[in-house]
């Protein structure tokens, strides 16, 4: 058992670093079972700092140092301290040259940190802290250096070989091996290196910039995939096109590079001008990848773009600025995605991504601010809130300011900083400054943590023809902070009042001369009230539009007044939310019902409003898709104070049934109508053709519900004839939760047998089995783990299998017997030896119990508990589980 506590790296702790490194040349020398590094590093004191010479502390891990030179003279082991994280050296003047070399086992390294191989090739990942694990450095994001990077290796094996930045040469070396050089003239922090060696093809086109330089794009796959990267290519160029058009940002080296790996702990890495990627986020073409995995590859290609401003040029000082690049980034591309396809859709997407996991977490023992007070081990901080909610507060910052600003805000940011590494503060000091507005109360976004509650009442004097809305803000306690504490937000409130007929009334505050119909109010203050003035009637008030604020919104709703926004309101989105908040307050009613062993009863009001949204062909069809989709099992778990899983699945199923059967026309037409155009039009990777789809395979997981053979049929022909993998992966997934046994079976097995080739195709094989409701599901899965194309050493296998049962299929995963929690527990046990990062991430489902009954509880709490007895664990592992159980 683990018995030494992890350490706690503190903000407040924060000192710059004693010596700089200006330049960083690397030579790696690669070979099947080792590598060699060796590192030159241009060292100086850093001039910010004393004059005196402290000692050089250098991060390394499971390094096996062969030798060590300081300014040309080789150092003994008596002038040098090593440790198993350490190596310190003492300069004797202010400049220096360090040179290093070292061996380590890339072949061997199962936790894919630093460089490993994946798939027979050699590739590396330093974000956070994996270039330790490569040489001895200052591994830290603010130690920026220049880098040129030689590798060497057999030419038959690895005829590509690349690292950041453009080539300068290469060469033969003699006995069947080859070298090339690379030079990144842009400094960078080391955590942005990269190096890839392997047997690749790739597919190449030119992007000609905004100042007319012509830059050259490879992505490099192996030679089966060659045919699968067009839509990344694509999604590519037009990520650069955006940014220069929305943000002014050019691309600055001569090439730009991304390289498909199999096995990646991560989506993809934006290491500078060579991005590596987990495959499944650069794969995609129609009959092997969904819509949703053409849609995800455009997403992540941007993002990573996106990064070589926000993130590389400029970086962040230290790791608990991580929101500083990743917020920004996500706030980037999310923003990118809207414009690319349907924003109204993408933001409903978002909310709902955001509301059932990031909430969650916030309500979770690791739970921490946007910008974290500390924490033990960094990978774990790759979080939801530093994402998600890092985004959602630069795009309250948006609101706030306006497009205009915002941009002067942006542009200003790039150039004050460009080359630095920096913080939080510095990015919203340059949006200060570019559109004078204080936003000294809104930085707490960044220092509390946990999701906002905003109550709102309302009161109409017919008399005066006012209308009254106030807003009571407060934020629940947090492990940390109480909630006493915890000061008033600045919240954004964008809202609409609508009259009886549904139209926006102009909205006028008092002592304002202009109206309109739409505008945001700043929530400040704990409790705090906006008067109208000329308001005819008592209006409807529409709130948080465009969910303004990630906050937990409450307005008493009445179920007519939900339906009555669901048809009127001008806010898409909003439309959307009422939907959502009309299916919660029946599902609610039947979880209730189920509970006191009451007949289920179907509230008529949510089927008239889904009937009139089908019958309407004017309105979008994704937009109609995503109404269609009831609250998820685990929305409705994070709003129960006490979830009872077994009364939420049945109350949803019921009333999925209840709607299959009563909608069962309009869902028929609208299936039969789609589904011919499908069968008539080649698959496009755009949003139209993706909407058509979405409300055809929608209408089919309804249709599947029932018994009717024609619908039967139909799910096979679908299965059978589909051009692409968005319809047949649904049709697949329809049957495998059916009652229909035998041709379950039958699709599983030919499934399988045509993609047991394709990695990336047998994941979803996985997760359309894992996350079945049917009776049985942790022995399916327990099944599949011996199934040859499953192994626990590729994060992808593990995601879409284990992730999949514990995270999507809550029926089956808790169990009341516990069978689920045990078996979750001993996979991380097994992981935690192999991959730390995975393994950590795997707890997240153990790690909420409290939001279960009392004997749930202690079943998970007992899991936890055999996780840390298990032995050593990783620092990854040890700091979820007991932070987890405190």
């Amino acid at each position: 058992m683990r018995t030494e506590q992890s350490k706690t790296i503190y903000l407040k702790d924060y000192q710059a670093p004693d010596y700089l490194i200006d330049e960083t040349h690397l030579t790696f020398e690669l070979f099947e079972d080792h590598t060699q590094v060796h590192a030159q590093l241009v060292m100086r004191r850093n001039p910010a700092l004393s004059a005196e010479l402290p000692a050089l502390v250098l991060d390394g891990q499971q390094l096996e140092l062969l030798e060590l030179k300081l300014d040309d003279r080789e150092l003994g082991a008596g002038d040098y301290q090593l440790t198993d994280s350490t190596l310190t050296v003492q300069p004797t003047q202010a400049s220096f040259v360090i040179d290093s070399t070292v061996r380590i086992h890339p072949e061997s390294n199962t936790a894919l940190e630093g460089l490993y191989k994946s798939s027979g090739m050699f590739c590396t990942q330093c974000e956070a802290e994996g270039f330790r694990k490569i040489t001895y450095y200052l591994d830290r994001p603010d130690v920026m250096s220049s880098f040129t990077t030689t590798l060497s290796g057999d030419k038959q094996k690895y005829p590509i070989l690349l690292s950041n930045g453009n080539p300068v040469a290469s060469g033969e070396e003699g006995d069947g091996r080859h070298w090339a050089t690379w030079e990144d003239p842009f400094k960078k922090p080391a955590y942005l290196f990269a190096l890839v060696a392997g047997d690749l093809w790739c597919v190449e086109d030119t992007f000609t910039t905004i100042s007319a330089r012509n830059v050259t794009l490879r992505i490099y796959v192996e030679p089966e995939n060659i045919d699968k990267v067009q839509h990344a290519m694509d999604s590519l160029k037009k990520s650069m096109k955006w940014d220069e058009e929305v943000y002014g940002r050019e691309y600055d080296l001569d090439i730009f590079m991304i390289v498909a790996v199999n096995d990646f702990n991560m989506g993809a890495m934006e290491n500078k001008g060579l991005n590596i990627f987990n495959s499944s986020a650069v794969l995609a073409r129609a009959e092997t990848a969904t819509d949703a995995a053409h849609q995800r590859v455009e997403a992540i290609v941007a993002h990573e773009y996106f990064h070589n401003w926000s993130g590389n040029r400029v970086t962040c000082r230290d790791w608990f600025q991580l929101s500083l690049k990743e917020g920004f980034t996500v706030f980037r591309d999310a923003a990118f995605s809207a414009d690319m396809n349907s924003a109204t859709v993408k933001r409903m997407q978002d909310v709902a991504y955001l509301r059932t996991h990031q909430f969650a977490e916030d309500a979770g023992p690791m739970a921490h601010p946007v910008r974290p007070d500390a924490y033990m081990e960094i990978s774990n901080f790759y979080t939801l809130t530093i994402y998600e909610k890092g985004s959602e507060v630069l795009r309250m910052i948006h609101t706030l300011l306006g497009a205009e600003a915002f941009r002067k805000g942006s542009d200003l940011y790039f150039e004050r900083h460009d080359g630095q590494a920096v913080t939080c503060d510095d990015f919203v000091k340059a949006m200060e400054d570019a559109s004078g507005i204080d936003l000294t109360q809104f930085k707490r976004w960044y220092t509390q943590a946990g999701t906002p509650r905003l109550a709102v009442s309302d009161s109409y004097d017919a008399a005066a023809k006012t209308y009254t809305l106030t807003f009571t803000q407060s934020c629940p306690e947090t492990p940390g902070q109480s909630e006493s504490s915890k000061l008033p937000f600045v919240i954004p409130v964008e809202l609409g009042l609508l009259d009886a007929q549904g139209n926006d009334l102009p909205l006028r505050l008092q002592d304002e001369a202009a109206a309109g119909s739409n505008r945001v109010l700043s929530v400040t203050e704990a409790q705090q009230s906006f008067t109208f003035v000329d308001v005819a009637e008592k209006p409807l008030p529409s709130l948080l539009r465009g969910f303004s604020a990630p906050v937990k919104l409450s307005f008493a709703y009445d179920r007519d007044q939900l339906m009555f926004l669901m048809q009127h309101d001008s806010d898409g989105f909003n439309r959307w939310e009422a939907g959502q908040q009309l299916s919660v307050q029946v599902l609610q009613e039947l979880i209730g019902q189920h509970q006191r062993g009451e007949a289920l009863v179907l509230d008529a009001r949510l089927v008239s409003a889904l009937r009139t949204l089908l019958q309407d062909d004017t309105l979008d069809q994704a937009m109609v898709a995503e109404m269609l989709s009831l609250p998820g099992e685990a929305y409705l778990t994070e709003i129960s104070d006490v979830a009872d899983v077994d009364a939420i699945h049945g109350a949803r199923e019921f009333a999925r049934q209840q709607l299959a059967d009563a909608l069962f026309e309009p869902l028929w037409q609208r299936y039969q109508a789609n589904r011919e155009v499908s069968r008539n039009t080649p698959y496009v990777a755009e949003a139209e053709h993706f909407a058509r789809r979405a409300l055809q395979n929608i209408a089919l997981s309804y249709l599947m519900l029932g018994d009717k053979p024609e619908v039967l049929a139909a799910a096979l022909d679908q299965f059978e004839n589909s051009d692409n993998m968005t319809e047949r992966l649904t049709a697949l997934a329809v049957l495998v939760n059916s009652p229909f046994e035998a041709e379950r079976s039958k699709a599983l097995e030919a499934f399988a047998e045509q993609f047991k080739d394709n990695a990336l195709v047998m994941d979803q094989w996985f997760s359309v089995q894992a996350a079945s409701t049917l009776p049985g599901g942790l022995a399916r899965v327990q099944a599949l783990m011996e199934h040859p194309a499953f192994t626990l050493k590729n994060p992808n296998k593990v995601r879409a299998l284990i992730g999949a049962f514990a995270g999507q299929n809550l029926v089956n995963f808790h169990a009341i017997d516990g069978s689920g929690y045990r078996f979750l527990a001993d996979q991380v046990i097994v992981l935690n030896a192999l991959n730390p990062q995975i393994a950590s991430r795997l707890l997240a489902p153990l790690t909420r119990w409290r939001k279960y009954g009392a004997e749930r509880q202690e079943l998970m709490k007992a899991e936890l508990e055999r996780i840390l007895a298990s032995g050593e664990l990783s620092p990854d592992v040890y700091e979820v589980v007991s932070k987890s159980l405190a």
